[in-house]
Formats: C-alpha cells, sequence, structure tokens
C-alpha cells in the first residue's frame, strides 16, 4: 500500500494547534471530504470512534452524503494523534513539534489503498487546509 507523507509549519503555537484538533468537530474544518462529524462521548481518546459524513460529492468509489468511521489508534497530547479510517481504509498519524517562534511544524503520513480514497496529494491538502486554519487564527 502506498505512503505519502507532507510537513508543514502552521503559524500558531504548539498548544493553539493541540486545542484545535482536541476538538472532533474542527476535523471536517481541515480534512478533504469530510463535512461534519459526530463524535462518541470519548472525543479525542484511545478508542474513540467518530462517524464522519461526507459532502455532496459523489465519486467512482463513494455515494454522496456516505458516512464512515473513524477509530482513534493513539493519541499523546499533544504531539501526535493516530487513527484509521474504516470505509477509506487509511491508517493516519499527524505528528506536532514547536518550531520557530510560535510556530508548529506538522507532519501528516497517510497509508491505504490507492484506489479507495489514497491520492499523493491528500496529505497536502489537509495540511494547507490546516495551515489557513491556523493563518486566520495568528492574524486575529
Amino acid at each position: 500500500m502506498p505512503t505519502y507523507t507532507e510537513t508543514r509549519e502552521l503559524l500558531a503555537p504548539l498548544d493553539d494547534v493541540w486545542l484545535f484538533l482536541a476538538e472532533p468537530h474542527h476535523f471536517s474544518d481541515w480534512w478533504p471530504g469530510v463535512a461534519g462529524v459526530h463524535p462518541d462521548r470519548r472525543g479525542l481518546q484511545r478508542g474513540a470512534r467518530w462517524t464522519l459524513h461526507s459532502g455532496m460529492r459523489p465519486s467512482l468509489f463513494r455515494r454522496p452524503e456516505s458516512t464512515s468511521t473513524l477509530v482513534v489508534r493513539d493519541v499523546q497530547p499533544p504531539t501526535r494523534i493516530e487513527w484509521h479510517m474504516t470505509r477509506e481504509r487509511l491508517d493516519v498519524e499527524l505528528t506536532l513539534a514547536d518550531s520557530a517562534h510560535r510556530r508548529t511544524r506538522a507532519e501528516l503520513t497517510v497509508t491505504g489503498p490507492f484506489l479507495v480514497g489514497l491520492r499523493r496529494t491528500l496529505p497536502r491538502n489537509a495540511l494547507s487546509r490546516l495551515h489557513a486554519l491556523c493563518q486566520t487564527a495568528a492574524e486575529l
């Protein structure tokens, strides 16, 4: 199975990025193809299961408004989250580290079958969206 990794410097301190990521409802703000999230009562904890709702864009392998499940595999606050997306069969790891003055280095690694949901651009697009959200917060 292919694995793609992307790294990006986010324009926010590590603690602020972690607080944003720790709120499950923010997942749809930065993860491509997810329009909504219904987390279970555990939130961002190991073993938590979130129901993900896709947007209206159907593809060859996905119906419009389909659902999937995200299973949180590991959480090490504030530096690492690992999860599995069941329908797409994607394994994802996001690591965070302090970077330059009040910035965060984010590395996103995604592994999965090419034809089901993984594209080379997926980690880049996700981190670009996360960067844009951090940029907006930094400007306030």
